[in-house]
């Protein structure tokens, strides 16, 4: 794989078959149906994982609502450490969730529609790419994969790790899966730490091809 920025517009989404977009349909309807019909918008999933720019998911969370999005927020049980789950929980109207709720709870969140993993670390892009689902995070994001949903992740890991065979695999398997990666390597930090490049624009570029993406797969 060529070591530099992966163009989401290169690894082209794929479309889900028409018997999964009808249940996928169905599915949300159901899953909405007491759902007031004054909150049509589309639902966003954030999944943080336990990197420093996790800290400034309150920018790109109102961002993501500005376009019209409501945004819930899912964080990996080590991302939980790098942001502020209650000024989170005040922006979106939804808790943060990162632990698997217990079998008698109800749902809390509304099923997503889209989701973008922000940042996205060295254990949880392998992990995700194997189809390991020990998290709450790592769990949806796979049921995403196999519903076909539109997925954009960001890995952020420092350089040495980056240049790991297997995370360089694992990139591969989920932009093969349709995952539309955002990746600069000549960006990624040093192992020593560094400045803070984390792609946020790139992302909120990307964010307009996935309402695009959803829109399409909704389609008769």
């Amino acid at each position: 794989m060529a070591r530099g920025l992966i163009e989401p517009e290169r690894v082209p989404y794929p479309r889900p078959r028409a018997d999964w977009v009808r249940m996928l349909v169905d599915r949300r309807i159901s899953d909405r149906s007491s759902v007031p019909a004054t909150q049509p918008r589309p639902v966003l999933y954030v999944v943080a994982c336990g990197a420093p720019p996790a800290d400034q998911l309150p920018s790109f969370v109102g961002f993501a609502q500005e376009q019209g999005w409501d945004v819930c927020v899912i964080a990996t049980p080590y991302g939980v450490k790098f942001l502020d789950a209650a000024a989170l929980e005040d922006l979106t109207g939804h808790p943060v969730r990162s632990e698997y709720k217990d079998p008698a709870e109800p749902d809390v969140l509304p099923p997503a529609d889209a989701i973008v993993v922000a940042p996205a670390t060295f254990n949880t892009v392998n992990k995700w790419a194997q189809g390991i689902s020990d998290t709450l995070a790592l769990g949806l994001l796979n049921e995403a994969v196999g519903l076909g949903l539109p997925l954009a992740a960001v890995p952020w890991t420092n350089a040495p790790l980056a240049a790991h065979p297997v995370f360089l695999r694992s990139i591969t398997v989920l932009a093969e899966w349709g995952v539309r990666v955002i990746l600069d390597l000549a960006q990624l930090p040093p192992a020593t730490g560094g400045p803070d490049a984390f792609p946020w624009d790139g992302l909120r570029v990307e964010l307009a091809e996935l309402r695009r993406v959803l829109e399409a797969s909704l389609e008769p």
